[in-house]
């Protein structure tokens, strides 16, 4: 059988750390790929695992400013430049820094790579999703964008439509500012408002510059906004856009922090409806973008109970296979949990949450704050991408 997906690893991932009582704590990749290991994907065939190799500072300069590139060195020698957000409250400095995060960046490209050259039709870097990171400036506990860094190197090798689909409790802010005059990409973006939360941006009237109107989709959500809500306004955006757009390739980041056990948010989506937007996102790419679909990870700081089970079940989602909410979870993976001092880890894979969608051709309600964002976001966006914001479907 041929592998549906491939999967960059190495151990030094975890080298990315910025120390004790940091959210952004290496431990939840460790569970993530140890959790994937003990349900016996990464032996399925289905599954590619490959070594991850570290960008070099021409695929970091895609993206990143060659001063800001020597300051993340310098950051890992200990001096600091609060300027460019390297040695901050967020932003700690750490020995590993610029290599760890190269490594991350070159894992993510691998990704692509893979993906656009047609190894695989799918490609997952959990580790990535850095999503925060800026050309010149570190943000968000993120110090490299891969995320930005993968979707340049598709560019540059030939792709003339990339859709990023940001599923992350935060604005993917950094993703969107690299693109947000390139015509050929698309940014969709569904997070809690940044009224209420870091990092502050991502409303429906941003909508892209002068050269891609349309091309920066944000919905910006309530906080508390639960399952069915929030899977609503994921495909009330993300359909229509992939329709008319027309990716060849789709890149998304699946930060965990949407979770009501999420340390970091305010809103209610469970491990479930997390998995059904990557199994939603996974259809789309299936109809809309030749099956080519490149994942990450990227936030989430309920270390434990909830990212490991998002981002093993989006691998599987990946590679085709069924893991189902009342699976239960190996039991060697719950002793990992237990004496990492981190449980008890949860019994099964999922919470059993009902995840039916209301679409929105079951119409619109003006009276449901969420439907008011969605509205707010198709009326912003969609008539620059030739959709009507009220039928677009």
């Amino acid at each position: 059988m041929t592998a549906r997906v491939q999967l960059p690893w190495s151990p030094e991932l975890l080298t990315y750390n910025f120390g004790p009582g940091h959210p952004m704590a290496p431990v939840r990749t460790r569970l993530a790929f140890a959790l994937l290991e003990h349900l016996g994907l990464l032996q399925s065939p289905q599954v590619h695992l490959i070594e991850a190799t570290a960008a070099d500072d021409a695929m970091l300069g895609t993206v990143h400013e060659p001063g800001y590139i020597q300051a993340v060195r310098r950051g890992g020698r200990g001096t600091p430049d609060e300027q460019r957000g390297l040695g901050t409250m967020d932003n700690p400095l750490f020995e590993a820094m610029h290599d760890s995060s190269a490594l991350i960046a070159g894992a993510s490209v691998a990704a692509a790579r893979a993906v656009w050259t047609g190894q695989v039709p799918h490609a997952v870097n959990i580790a990535g999703g850095l999503h925060h990171a800026m050309a010149g400036r570190a943000g968000g506990f993120c110090i490299y964008n891969d995320v930005a860094i993968a979707i340049r190197w598709l560019l540059d090798h030939g792709a003339e439509r990339v859709l990023y689909v940001d599923v992350d409790a935060h604005h993917g802010d950094g993703v969107e500012a690299a693109f947000w005059d390139e015509p050929r990409v698309v940014t969709v973006s569904v997070h809690q408002n940044g009224e209420t939360i870091f990092p502050g941006t991502g409303f429906a009237q941003d909508i892209g510059g002068p050269n891609a109107q349309g091309h920066a989709v944000n919905v910006a959500l309530p906080p508390g906004v639960d399952d069915k809500p929030w899977l609503r306004a994921v495909e009330a955006v993300l359909v229509p856009v992939a329709k008319e757009f027309g990716p060849q390739v789709i890149v998304s980041q699946h930060g965990a922090d949407a979770h009501r056990h999420d340390p970091l948010t305010q809103m209610d989506v469970s491990v479930d409806a997390q998995v059904a937007a990557a199994q939603m996102i996974a259809q789309v790419a299936a109809e809309h973008a030749q099956d080519r679909w490149v994942a990450t990870g990227g936030g989430g700081y309920d270390v434990a109970a909830t990212v490991p089970r998002v981002w093993a079940r989006v691998v599987a989602a990946a590679a085709g296979v069924d893991i189902r909410a009342d699976t239960p979870t190996p039991q060697a993976w719950r002793d990992l949990v237990a004496e990492l001092g981190l449980g008890p880890a949860p019994e099964t894979m999922g919470e059993g949450m009902d995840t039916g969608i209301r679409s929105w051709v079951d119409g619109y309600d003006p009276a449901d704050s969420v439907d008011r964002a969605i509205m707010a976001t198709r009326r912003s966006a969609f008539p620059s991408l030739g959709l009507d914001p009220l039928t677009a479907w």
